[in-house]
């Protein structure tokens, strides 16, 4: 029996719960602090007067950081750990959003933006690894995609907190809206203070000694892990190559693909969702607006709630199937019926949202799962950047297709790129619900099994 089980039993009293809130403070960070900025657009497009091209730049600057914060931290993580990037990255978030309340021009919240999207995607890579080798092999699925839930519950308090603001002081206020984000973010680095480095990393690094004193003081065993050997040995480690041949490749293909269509309509949903709502001949500032503003990001957190037990019960390969069948549907109506009722148009967005919840939460657990722990965080990040660099291009054009093209043909892209993941995880994704993380990054084929595998743990 391998060593490691014991990292699938019950760890020191409330370790894997503060591990989880630890964890999921960055992807509530993310939800917030790119959900704040489409509250906050309109009285900066009243305030900072920004052309056409830089309130774009406005909502994609962020995408843009995090994709190189993921590319380059998510190596690095590997390279170097996780433990030691864990605050850094959050504290370098505390200070750019401090800093948005004492903007005076668009261009320096495009800097202030960039900057605070490259510390999120540092923390992408780091915390979610960190979680994922923590994390008991049954409870998996629901902890790591509890990421998604955080995601979409910073998102939801986004829009919460700006309609409080908004209601109550105007659009002016739109810096202190930016700033509040350093506060969670404080808040986030002291939730975080001493957690320890991933036994698995540890090993895999061979330091050996540590990863036996880490599993000595979380499930208070002492092991000799000297003849442990992780994932598979003829992975070079933290090797790019890795990803450009075999079913690795597949698997980084469907991993990109899959988040790239899943965070490009709901960034541009989120940053644009009063400019699209006028689109529909919805107020997005008013009452009635600020309305379907709340309860369509509340959809996306309660959609994602059932997914997250779903994946365990039913399988990962279901759950991302078919959802994103289901939500191309909304987004072809809205093509299709632009000038449709009010009641169509609102129904649409909130099926769209309710049933983003099942790729939402896969992926997060793809990713982590399907590549082994010498290019884990690495995995993460490029996944993240490309599905980054996808949306950053989105919220750069979606202004100008919606005042070009119109509000119908724009959400008929949305709906091709959700096809287009539908496709390739029909093709390429995988099975790796019951499987402990070794047996799910290794394996020869691209799509395994169509049942979990409850009964497999670590051998």
């Amino acid at each position: 029996m391998n060593s490691l089980e014991v990292m699938n039993g019950p760890a020191k009293r409330g370790f894997h719960a503060r591990i989880l809130i630890a964890c999921c403070g960055g992807p509530f960070l993310d939800g917030y602090v790119m959900s704040i900025i489409g509250v906050a657009l309109i009285g900066v497009t009243s305030q900072l007067s920004p052309t056409t091209a830089e309130a774009g730049l406005i909502g994609a600057a962020s995408l843009v950081g995090i994709f190189f914060g993921a590319t380059v931290f998510g190596f690095l993580t590997d390279r170097i750990g996780r433990e030691k990037m864990y605050a850094l990255d959050l504290a370098v978030l505390v200070a750019a959003c401090a800093l948005s309340a004492f903007v005076q021009e668009a261009w320096q919240l495009i800097v202030l933006r960039f900057i605070i999207g490259a510390a999120i995607g540092a923390d992408y890579p780091i915390a979610t690894s960190l979680l994922t080798e923590f994390t008991p092999s049954r409870k998996r699925g629901i902890m790591v995609g509890l990421s998604a839930v955080a995601w979409s519950g910073g998102a939801a308090v986004a829009y919460i907190v700006g309609a409080i603001v908004i209601g109550s002081f105007g659009d002016g206020q739109w810096r202190w809206l930016l700033a509040s984000s350093a506060l969670l973010g404080l808040i986030v680095i002291f939730i975080r203070r001493g957690i320890p480095e991933s036994p698995r990393w540890l090993l895999q690094n061979g330091r050996t000694g540590e990863a036996e004193a880490v599993i000595e003081e979380i499930y208070d065993h002492k092991l000799d892990l000297s003849q442990v050997h992780l994932d598979a040995p003829d992975t070079p480690k933290t090797d790019m190559r890795v990803f450009l041949q075999g079913f690795y490749l597949r698997r980084i293909i469907m991993c990109s693909i899959l988040y790239l269509a899943q965070v490009t309509p709901l960034y541009a949903l989120l940053t644009f969702l009063p400019s699209i709502l006028n689109g529909f001949a919805i107020s997005g500032s008013g009452p009635t607006g600020l309305i379907v503003e709340t309860v369509i990001i509340a959809l996306i957190v309660a959609g994602s709630i059932p997914a997250l037990f779903l994946v365990e019960k039913w399988g990962r390969r279901p759950m991302v199937l078919a959802p994103l069948a289901v939500m191309t549907a909304p987004l072809v109506g809205l093509w299709l019926w632009a000038d449709g009722p009010l009641w169509f148009v609102i129904a649409a967005f909130c099926a769209y949202a309710f049933f983003s919840g099942g790729p939402s939460v896969l992926v997060w657990i793809y990713p982590n799962e399907l590549f082994p722990t010498e290019v884990r965080a690495t995995a993460v990040g490029i996944a993240t950047a490309v599905s980054r660099i996808g949306a950053a291009a989105g919220i750069y054009l979606l202004p100008m297709s919606i005042e070009t093209l119109g509000v119908g043909t724009t959400m008929f892209f949305g709906a091709a790129l959700t096809a287009l993941a539908l496709a390739v995880c029909a093709v390429l994704a995988p099975e790796t619900a019951g499987k402990s993380l070794e047996e799910a990054a290794g394996g020869p084929s691209p799509v395994e099994s169509e049942q979990p595998n409850h009964g497999k743990q670590l051998t």
